[in-house]
């Protein structure tokens, strides 16, 4: 199994065991507040990247062209939060989430040394103590994984050169 396929599954692991020992955990489909409210413009990987396209590819190319604007914005986007371009606003889904990078798939389940990466919502439930029995995955450890993966660019940045090849 390749290094991104590793690890995908391993966040998907960790992510089942909280959901199977939390049934009200408030991520899932419909709550898409963290893809409203990034706090950069997505970074990811070669490896993400290649992985990304697939769903990008399998889109209707209406759909394509229309997440290519939004990307674009995003190379000059100054103000904050940025909402995700892969975000489809009307249904709260992403509209490749199988093929998301590693920060979606672990935004609310993993936390980095001296920093919560959840939303506000599960933050305040921690702050409240009703989650102190959660296990939260290591993003420190997935971080040092993904350097591992090629470089990081920005969204904009891969997509732009994408389009040039692809056009």
């Amino acid at each position: 199994m390749n290094t991104l396929a590793q690890l995908q599954t391993d966040i998907d692991t960790r992510v089942k065991t909280i959901r199977d020992s939390h049934p009200d955990w408030l991520c899932r489909q419909g709550c898409d507040g963290c893809c409203r409210r990034l706090a950069a413009v997505p970074k990811i990987t070669a490896a993400e990247w290649h992985y990304l396209q697939e769903g990008l590819m399998a889109l209707p190319p209406e759909q394509l062209r229309e997440i290519g604007r939004e990307i674009a914005a995003l190379a000059g986007q100054v103000s904050r939060p940025v909402i995700c371009p892969l975000l489809d606003k009307t249904k709260g889904a992403c509209l490749i989430y199988a093929h998301r990078p590693a920060a979606c798939r672990t935004y609310g389940f993993y936390v980095q040394r001296d920093q919560g990466l959840y939303c506000q919502d599960i933050e305040s439930r921690v702050t409240d103590g009703a989650l102190t029995e959660v296990v939260w995955g290591n993003h420190d450890g997935i971080d040092h994984r993904l350097s591992a993966l090629g470089e990081s660019r920005e969204l904009p940045e891969w997509f732009s050169q994408w389009r040039r090849d692809f056009d």
